[in-house]
């Protein structure tokens, strides 16, 4: 076709934000379908929308939609899509499990405000430092909500949480409390928005997630690293604690080394995981990269801190290969069903 493109290749054109292989069978029926709502038999009026019209936008939307959930695959995707679906997934619950530890502490400072944990500090009182704690509990609840696949209700609250977190960093900033802009809006944008908008890996076609492993690894997080941390500096040894960033690098470094232990070791099925690895390493990085203007006075720290990116990096190589070879494809098609 000469010219300008029609209302065919414009659905065309939206349909490349979908996977190949599915357009390769659906491409064909789609766009009739589509067209077949615009046309009405007479050749003048079709010859004008033809011409003139455009996809709508709720078509556009649901063809994003469409294509979130085939690309983070589910049940039946290619295994290349399923293994970034489940990759994502998964990154996205380690994010919410970090969350939901700094939720147990804010829960601790809210039982000593209520006298029932005499040896913390006392918690800093005010609607500010009030909102956080509840950020904090609200995130425990989108932990949870993710387990019990009620996925409506993490995404709700989640974008709640990043309201609320965004309306408390800007406070700061108008307050002139911030020690570095840039760290605590990076924070915002790589630690809560975007777990936030990948929640889209959790759709119909996910497979249920393994809830007890995730559950006890939060009781155990808290009580095998945030706890004597939380020991150490109230003792006046808080000198050799790393930031939270640092100890983020060190225990995702700890992590991925002794997963490649079972790579190594010849198990089947840990691509998945090395993937997902992968996905935290790059979330963790970023969180260590853009902590860092904040140690711009003192040179050790900032050494430190590039010092924990270096472990990690090192660390996540080990499982990169395996990470690849996960994405071996073998197709499963879906079905256009899932648009309309």
């Amino acid at each position: 076709m000469n010219g300008d493109p029609d209302l065919e290749q414009r659905y065309r054109r939206v349909l490349r934000l979908l996977p190949r292989y599915y357009r390769d069978q659906w491409e064909e029926d789609m766009v009739a379908a589509f067209l077949d709502g615009w046309l009405t038999g007479d050749p003048d009026e079709d010859s004008v929308t033809m011409e003139y019209d455009r996809p709508t936008r709720e078509e556009i939307v649901s063809v994003i939609g469409l294509a979130a959930r085939l690309r983070l695959g589910g049940t039946g995707a290619p295994r290349r899509y399923f293994a970034w679906g489940q990759a994502v997934r998964n990154a996205v619950l380690g994010v919410m499990l970090a969350h939901a530890v700094w939720g147990l502490g804010e829960l601790a400072l809210f039982a000593r405000s209520r006298h029932l944990i005499g040896w913390l500090p006392p918690p800093v009182g005010g609607f500010w430092p009030e909102l956080s704690y509840a950020i904090g509990y609200a995130w425990i609840v989108v932990f949870v909500a993710l387990l019990l696949m009620d996925y409506r209700t993490a995404r709700v609250l989640a974008v709640l949480v990043v309201g609320a977190d965004v309306a408390s960093v800007l406070h700061q900033q108008l307050a002139g409390t911030l020690a570095s802009p840039l760290a605590n809006w990076g924070y915002v944008a790589v630690i809560d928005l975007a777990p936030m908008l990948a929640m889209a890996a959790f759709h119909r076609d996910a497979p249920p997630v393994r809830r007890l492993p995730w559950l006890l690894a939060l009781p155990a997080w808290y009580l095998l690293v945030s706890l004597p941390v939380l020991w150490a500096e109230l003792s006046g040894h808080d000198a050799w604690v790393p930031d939270v960033a640092g100890r983020c690098c060190i225990l995702l470094a700890v992590v991925c080394l002794f997963h490649a232990v079972k790579v190594w070791s010849g198990r089947p099925g840990t691509g998945v995981w090395s993937l997902t690895l992968l996905l935290l390493a790059a979330v963790t990085g970023l969180y260590r990269l853009i902590s860092l203007p904040t140690f711009a006075q003192d040179p050790h720290l900032l050494m430190v801190g590039l010092a924990e990116l270096l472990i990690l990096a090192i660390a996540v190589a080990t499982v990169v290969p395996d990470a690849v070879r996960s994405q071996t494809a073998a197709t499963v098609p879906l079905g256009y069903q899932e648009l309309r």
